[in-house]
C-alpha cells in the first residue's frame, strides 16, 4: 500500500468522492454530505488529501482543511478531518487508521493545534475508529451542527508542556 498526496479534484478523488456519497445517501437518505467543499481547502499549508493505493488502485482517502470559523462552532487553531473513506471490499485492513495518522501528523506539522471531525450515528465503525484513535465527543460544530445524528469529535494535535 502506498499513501500518496493528491489535489481533492484528482480524478480518483473525484470518483471515490462519488462512492463516498453513495453511501452517506445510503445510510442518512438524502443526496449524501453538502458541506462546501473546494480543491484549494485541501492545498497545503491550508490542508492536505491523501489517497492510499494499492496495485495501482485507489483504495481509500481522506483530507484535513484549516476550520478557524468560530462562528460555526470551532476553534482557532482546528484542523478538520474531511472524506475519510474505504472502499468496501478494502475494510478491515487499517487503510483508514494510516489516513489518520498521516493526517493528523501533517496538520500537526502545519502548527495545527486541534484535529476535529463529523461524523454520524449510523456509522458506528467510524465512531469506534475515531474513539479508539483518541477522539473525544465535544460540543457540535461546523455545516450539520444542528442535526441530531451529527456527532462532533476532537483530539489535541498538541501536548501542554
Amino acid at each position: 500500500m502506498e499513501i500518496r498526496p493528491v489535489r481533492y479534484d484528482h480524478p480518483d478523488a473525484a470518483r471515490l468522492d462519488e462512492e463516498v456519497q453513495r453511501e452517506y445517501a445510503r445510510r442518512y437518505g438524502g443526496e449524501g454530505d453538502v458541506t462546501p467543499l473546494a480543491p484549494e481547502m485541501f492545498l497545503p499549508p491550508l490542508g492536505l488529501y491523501l489517497i492510499a493505493y494499492e496495485d495501482g488502485r485507489p483504495l481509500a482517502t481522506g483530507g484535513w482543511r484549516v476550520q478557524d470559523d468560530t462562528a460555526e462552532g470551532y476553534a482557532p487553531g482546528d484542523a478538520e478531518i474531511k472524506r475519510m473513506f474505504v472502499v468496501p471490499g478494502a475494510r478491515g485492513r487499517g487503510l483508514a487508521r494510516h489516513i489518520l495518522a498521516a493526517l493528523e501528523d501533517d496538520a500537526r506539522a502545519a502548527g495545527r493545534l486541534r484535529m476535529v471531525l463529523e461524523t454520524g450515528t449510523k456509522q458506528p465503525e467510524a465512531l469506534a475508529l475515531y474513539a479508539s484513535s483518541g477522539y473525544t465527543l465535544v460540543e457540535k460544530f461546523g455545516y450539520y451542527r444542528t442535526y441530531e445524528d451529527s456527532r462532533c469529535m476532537a483530539k489535541p494535535l498538541v501536548t501542554a508542556e
